[in-house]
């Protein structure tokens, strides 16, 4: 039920180890794991001959604008705030744009054999630290709209959409990766404003959702990603959502309320959660060895969230959509670095 971090661009004998536990069910990226598109596409090929025959995820944050590991030789992305200003002054560009952005980001992660970029951010940009630019806009309305064409420029990419975070990151100031953060708000308030984005995603077919480390007092005493209400009442029953369940980061600060390594793998699972994210490799030893007793995310849960077939690179770039889509996201924010 793991999705593990590692430490290199290359695999150590190490990192083979945590990658053959049958509780491990994916790998999540970042720039350390990067230097080039060669060399993370090898990266990818040995890691997917660690576990051939089972589901296993390849992820990644390619969100465009600040959150965008890989870069050299990919795309540079706008940030999703963009397209939010845009949409105060030309909706209906911004939501074209939109769908063009997730089709181009999630091709391009495709064709290198990534499964999921975990995108998009539903959040309302308010003012969190954390969040900043990477959210669409602080209107739930225009978040929703915003949100929903990502999400289908990512299926048409063949990839599965992830929700992030619910039940909203955005209206707090903390940055949950060194602090802990509470939001005070009712449950009606934040179904008026928040929730809105989450509940028009899910309807609009995301696969995934991926839970805030956030208090809401109001709600339970536990962060929403170790909480029953938050996901078994109000994410599964009220929204009815079917899908993947991701407990955010448990290296984060603001996740060490509940305990140790191991005491939050456990509350993630006992919550709902079907994944839990451990990224940082000084973690990993840790979460891969005190959670072998626990049961793996049964095979077709984890299937869900793998890509489609996809295009290699040589075929994407021939693809004039490609071009054309370029294109239009440089003529909107001037050299976006078409690689």
């Amino acid at each position: 039920m793991l999705i593990i971090g590692i430490p290199h661009k290359t695999l150590s004998d190490e990192d083979r180890v945590w990658l053959s536990a049958k509780h491990v069910s994916g790998v999540i990226l970042f720039s350390r794991n990067f230097s080039s598109r060669d060399q993370i596409t090898s990266l990818i090929d040995d890691i997917r001959m660690e576990r051939p025959d089972d589901p296993f995820l390849i992820c990644v944050d390619q969100e465009g604008g600040p959150v965008q590991r890989f870069r050299d030789g990919f795309t540079r992305l706008p940030a999703l705030a963009k397209l939010g200003e845009l949409y105060e002054t030309d909706s209906k560009r911004a939501l074209a744009l939109a769908e063009e952005h997730a089709w181009l980001m999630a091709s391009e992660m495709r064709a290198i054999d990534v499964d999921l970029s975990f995108a998009p951010v539903a959040d309302l940009g308010r003012g969190n630290i954390a969040i900043g630019e990477r959210a669409f806009h602080a209107d739930p309305a225009i978040t929703s709209d915003l949100v929903q064409a990502y999400a289908r420029g990512m299926h048409l990419a063949g990839m599965a959409v992830t929700l992030k975070h619910f039940p909203g990151h955005g209206s707090v100031i903390a940055d949950t990766h060194f602090d802990v953060a509470d939001d005070s708000r009712s449950l009606d308030d934040l179904r008026a404003a928040d929730l809105v984005p989450f509940v028009d995603g899910i309807a609009a077919g995301a696969e995934a959702i991926m839970l805030a480390h956030v208090t809401y007092p109001e709600i339970d005493v536990f962060a929403a990603g170790y909480s029953r209400t938050w996901i078994g009442d109000i994410l599964r029953k009220e929204i009815k959502f079917g899908g993947i369940v991701i407990g955010d980061d448990i290296g984060m600060a603001a996740a060490e309320s509940i305990g140790g390594i191991p005491a939050r793998i456990e509350a993630h699972l006992n919550a709902g959660c079907d994944l839990v994210l451990a990224c940082s490799p000084a973690i990993v030893e840790e979460a891969v060895t005190s959670s072998a007793h626990l049961p793996v995310c049964p095979s077709a849960r984890v299937e869900s969230l793998r890509g489609a077939v996809a295009p290699t690179w040589e075929a994407l770039v021939d693809n004039p959509k490609r071009d054309q889509i370029i294109d239009r996201l440089t003529e909107f924010m001037p050299d976006p670095g078409k690689k």
